[in-house]
């Protein structure tokens, strides 16, 4: 498993918007899976899952995007999973860590 989580500035849907794209654009086998988006007076959440191919650990990898904005902050938590082969622990990460990777650049664009 890999994580990421920052603190963000910005719009959330230009946010939202970038981040995605980044994960589509970044793997020719990604697939956005699901989505679920909640709105209220205080704030809202967005739930992004994708999933990918890898071919260092010749599975599919998922990665969940969540990002949420709460009184004007912004946060963003991003998990990855899957990938190894082994039966009861992991034997390499790669796939997890590089899937994680396709989003990196583009959240720390707007880290706060």
């Amino acid at each position: 498993m890999a994580k990421l989580e920052y603190t963000l500035r910005g719009d959330f849907d230009e946010i939202l918007r970038s981040l995605e794209d980044a994960v589509m654009d970044g793997s020719a086998t990604a697939s956005r899976e699901d989505a679920s988006d909640f709105s209220a007076a205080a704030g809202r959440v967005a739930v992004r899952v994708y999933e990918r191919y890898s071919w260092s650990g010749s599975s599919r990898v998922s990665m969940n995007l969540t990002l949420a904005e709460l009184d004007g902050r912004i946060f963003l938590s991003v998990i990855t999973s899957g990938g190894s082969q082994a039966m009861y622990f992991k034997v390499n990460t790669w796939g997890e860590s590089a899937f994680l990777d396709t989003i990196r650049r583009a959240a720390e664009a707007y880290r706060a």
